[in-house]
């Protein structure tokens, strides 16, 4: 029964995982699809780049918490029905993963970088404070939410295994999820490399090109005033 019960866990987790906030919550707003302008990446730094900052932090606080959620989860409860470690790690995987492939979406999902805190948080708090914070200050000092998510997507994995024993006990299981969603999230901004490398990935707060596109076609054309003539 372990092995039903672990792998209705992976699935509900890769379930929860498929939800694309940042398209619902845009929906849900009134907002354009996030898949159709700037980046055209379901997530929240895309969805900030429509305007509105209230849908960014929403879109980024429900991707985050279905990472965590999973996680917590099975810890809470798993153990009375022989759930360890294991599932804990491959029920955080599958909520990335569904993400990344949501197939309530036609599994076209995001990069994922939200979704990995939260799965991250939900592993121990500490680890997800010390990369919440990594990531706050290379995206300060930067103004790159690519590379501030790089920076945090690589080392995570490093301090998870140097801190083990002080902060939080490493196990072997979580070592190979992290670094399976470090290697996914770097692949994930291959092309967002490529324009760091060319200077051209857009900085936090600008909007993308598509954006303004969009509302170029979407904004009605105004009638010709009509000139009133004087009667003399």
């Amino acid at each position: 029964m372990p092995v039903v019960y672990s792998v209705l866990a992976v699935l509900a987790s890769y379930l929860l995982g498929s939800l694309s906030f940042a398209v619902i919550v845009s929906r849900v707003m009134g907002l354009n699809d996030p898949r159709t302008y700037g980046s055209k990446n379901p997530g929240a730094t895309n969805v900030l780049r429509s305007g509105s900052k209230a849908a960014a932090v929403v879109t980024l606080l429900l991707d985050a918490v279905k990472g965590w959620l999973p996680v917590v989860l099975v810890r809470w409860f798993g153990e009375p029905l022989g759930l360890g470690e294991g599932t804990v790690a491959m029920a955080g995987l599958a909520a990335f993963l569904g993400h990344l492939w949501p197939v309530f979406f036609r599994f076209e999902g995001g990069k994922g970088v939200a979704t990995a805190l939260g799965v991250l948080v939900g592993i121990s708090g500490w680890l997800g404070l010390v990369l919440g914070l990594l990531w706050l200050a290379v995206a300060a000092v930067s103004r790159y939410s690519s590379l501030a998510s790089l920076a945090a997507a690589v080392l995570a994995p490093v301090i998870y295994v140097l801190a083990g024993g002080l902060l939080w006990y490493s196990e072997r299981s979580i070592v190979g999820a992290i670094v399976a969603m470090s290697a996914l999230l770097v692949w994930r901004h291959k092309e967002n490399i490529t324009r760091l490398i060319q200077g051209k990935e857009s900085r936090l707060g600008s909007k993308g090109k598509g954006v303004a596109a969009d509302a170029a076609v979407k904004a009605p054309p105004q009638a010709p005033q009509r000139k009133k003539h004087k009667r003399h």
